[in-house]
C-alpha cells in the first residue's frame, strides 16, 4: 500500500512537471511570435520615419506649393531652390502613365488565365500550367529591362511603330505587364478555385452554360481576392524600379506620348542614388521627398483596396 502511494506521487508530480513546462514552452513560442509581430511593424514605422523625416528637410528648402503645382522636373541641375523646378507631377505621371499601360496588359490577362485555370482547365494541365506561369515571377526585373530595350523595341520599331525612340515608355511598361501576370494570375486563381462547390452546382441544375458559372457566378463572388490581386499587381507596377531605368530612360517631361523617354519616380531614384551627389545636397534630399510622394500615393491605393475588399468581401 506504502509503494502504491509512493508511486501515485510520483506519477503526479511527474505530470506537474511536464505540464509546468508546457506552459513554459507556450508562454516562450507566444513572446516569440509577439516580437516577430511587433518587429514588422516598428520597420515600417522607422521606415516612414527616416523617409518623412529626410522630405522635411527638403520642404524646408523648396515650398510644398513648389513641388506640387510645377510642371516641370530639373532637380538634377539645381544646387539652390532657386536654381531648379520640382515639379513631381512629372515623375507622378510617368509612374501613373506606365502603370495604366501595365495593368491594360496584365489585368485582362491574369484575370483570363485565372479563369481558365479554375473552370476549364483539367487537373493535370492545371498541375503544371500554373507553376510555368509562375515561373515569371521569379525572372530578375533587370532582364525584364534589358528584354524590353533589346528585343521589344527594336521589334516595335521595325513592324508597327518605326517613330518610336529606343528609350521610350511603352516598351518599358509593355515587359511590366507581363512581369505582373503571375502576381494578378495566380492570387485571382486562389480565390476563385476557393469559391464554394455548390454555387457552381447550383448554377448547373438552373441550366448556366460554363461561360455563364465562370463570368457570373464564380466571379462576382470571389470579387474580393480578384481586387486584391489586381492591387498586389498594381503595387508592384508602381514600385518598379529597374524596367523603367533601362527600358523607359532618363528624360523628365510631361508629355501623353508613349513612344517617348519618360522618367518614373522609381528610375529617378536609381539615377540619383547611383550617382555621386553628395549627402546632405538639394539633389540628395530630393529622393527621400520623392519617395514620400511614392510612399504616399501606394498607401492610398492600397487603403482604398482594403475598404473595397471589405465591403463586398463574400463569406461562405
Amino acid at each position: 500500500m506504502t509503494v502504491e502511494t509512493r508511486q501515485g506521487q510520483g506519477s503526479g508530480q511527474n505530470l506537474w512537471r511536464e505540464s509546468r513546462a508546457r506552459n513554459v514552452r507556450e508562454r516562450l513560442v507566444r513572446v516569440v511570435l509577439r516580437a516577430c509581430a511587433y518587429v514588422s511593424i516598428l520597420t515600417t514605422f522607422g521606415i516612414v520615419f527616416v523617409l518623412f523625416g529626410e522630405a522635411f528637410t527638403f520642404f524646408q528648402d523648396v515650398s510644398i506649393v513648389r513641388f506640387l503645382t510645377e510642371t516641370q522636373w530639373t532637380a538634377g541641375f539645381a544646387t539652390t531652390p532657386e536654381d531648379g523646378e520640382f515639379g513631381i507631377i512629372v515623375l507622378a505621371w510617368a509612374t501613373i502613365f506606365s502603370t495604366i499601360i501595365a495593368c491594360v496588359v496584365a489585368l485582362p490577362i491574369g484575370l483570363g488565365a485565372a479563369i481558365y485555370l479554375s473552370e476549364y482547365a483539367s487537373a493535370g494541365l492545371r498541375r503544371w500550367l500554373k507553376p510555368a506561369l509562375e515561373i515569371l515571377a521569379g525572372v530578375p526585373t533587370i532582364v525584364y529591362g534589358f528584354f524590353a530595350l533589346t528585343f521589344v523595341t527594336p521589334f516595335l520599331q521595325g513592324t508597327i511603330l518605326p517613330g518610336i525612340q529606343i528609350y521610350n515608355i511603352l516598351s518599358a511598361s509593355l515587359v511590366m505587364g507581363v512581369m505582373i501576370i503571375p502576381t494578378v494570375a495566380s492570387v485571382s486563381e486562389d480565390a476563385i478555385y476557393a469559391v464554394p462547390r455548390g454555387l457552381r452546382e447550383g448554377a448547373y441544375a438552373l441550366g448556366a452554360t460554363k461561360r455563364e458559372v465562370a463570368t457570373k457566378v464564380v466571379v462576382p463572388a470571389a470579387i474580393s481576392g480578384i481586387v486584391a490581386s489586381f492591387v498586389l499587381g498594381i503595387s508592384r507596377a508602381v514600385g518598379e524600379t529597374m524596367i523603367m531605368a533601362v527600358a523607359a530612360g532618363a528624360l523628365a517631361q510631361l508629355t501623353v506620348n508613349p513612344l517617348e523617354s519618360m522618367q518614373t519616380m522609381t528610375a529617378y531614384i536609381v539615377q540619383v542614388t547611383s550617382g555621386e551627389s553628395p549627402r546632405g545636397s538639394l539633389e540628395y534630399e530630393t529622393i527621400f521627398a520623392v519617395g514620400a510622394t511614392l510612399f504616399v500615393m501606394t498607401l492610398l491605393l492600397n487603403t482604398i483596396a482594403y475598404w473595397f475588399v471589405r465591403r463586398f468581401r463574400e463569406v461562405y
